[in-house]
């Protein structure tokens, strides 16, 4: 990458230096590659380290940049489909899908707005399963699935040990309710720190948040809150209204 100046122009600085970056990424660099630091970048293109920032954190919301602890900006990889829709009629855990239960515990603080949508009162008894999605190795979502008390009864009768067996036996008493449908909503949010490490994120990095309310006839059973990478997802929406994200290469967003 040589050497230049960017001249005037009537579109924000960060945006003409991220065009002038991604032309650079797919000329001077292959997947995986370590960039410059960022005061090496930013006297390169004579611009602010701020501005040069901006440019990163667009490209990186693009896919076509990845920060990784204890290693830097890399050029990411091409990415890979995943379809996060699910059947209408199907409780999380029922088809091979790739996610595989971590762990099951009472959940002692949730937020208004979670209870809200679960229709359970401070104080009641949630249990949150802890789910990972893996697809060829790699961790491409975390998941926290609440499950009231209130709305499975076999709950309370639950002496599996902790761990994966406790979360499967969880899902397991669920899934003995009939299922009435599900509602999904998708939202940009931030990286937890729990989430941010088990997605080897930076903790605050951009995800996609998507929400899934199980309901029965007698209302809310389940609710589920999936944590996706921002950087590598495109989410697309067929025919039947579902939720889908296709991981593509080099895709705008």
């Amino acid at each position: 990458m040589g050497t230049m100046q960017l001249e005037s122009v009537p579109e924000p600085k960060y945006l003409h230096l991220k065009t002038v970056l991604s032309e650079a990424l797919d000329q001077d660099f292959a997947v995986g590659e370590i960039l410059p630091n960022e005061r090496e970048l930013a006297a390169r293109f004579g611009v602010a380290r701020a501005t040069l920032r901006q440019a990163l954190e667009q490209l990186e919301l693009e896919g076509r940049l990845q920060r990784r602890r204890g290693v830097g900006t890399t050029v990411a990889p091409p990415r890979v489909g995943v379809d996060v829709g699910g059947a209408q009629h199907s409780w999380p855990g029922e088809s091979v899908d790739g996610w595989e239960p971590v762990d099951a515990a009472e959940e002692a603080v949730l937020s208004p707005a979670l209870l809200k949508l679960l229709g359970t009162a401070p104080g009641e008894m949630v249990l949150a399963v802890r789910r990972s999605r893996v697809e060829n190795g790699q961790v491409l979502a975390a998941e926290l699935l609440y499950v009231p008390a209130s709305s499975v009864p076999g709950l309370s009768a639950i002496d599996a040990p902790a761990g994966p067996a406790r979360a499967r036996a969880v899902m397991r008493e669920l899934q003995k309710l009939v299922l009435d449908g599900q509602d999904r909503s998708v939202e940009l949010g931030s990286a937890r720190p729990e989430d941010a490490k088990e997605l080897d994120r930076l903790p605050g990095a951009p995800v996609l948040l998507v929400t899934t309310r199980y309901f029965t006839v007698a209302g809310t059973a389940a609710v589920s809150v999936a944590t996706y990478r921002a950087d590598t997802c495109r989410l697309t929406f067929g025919d039947s209204g579902d939720v889908q994200i296709t991981h593509d290469a080099r895709v705008a967003s």
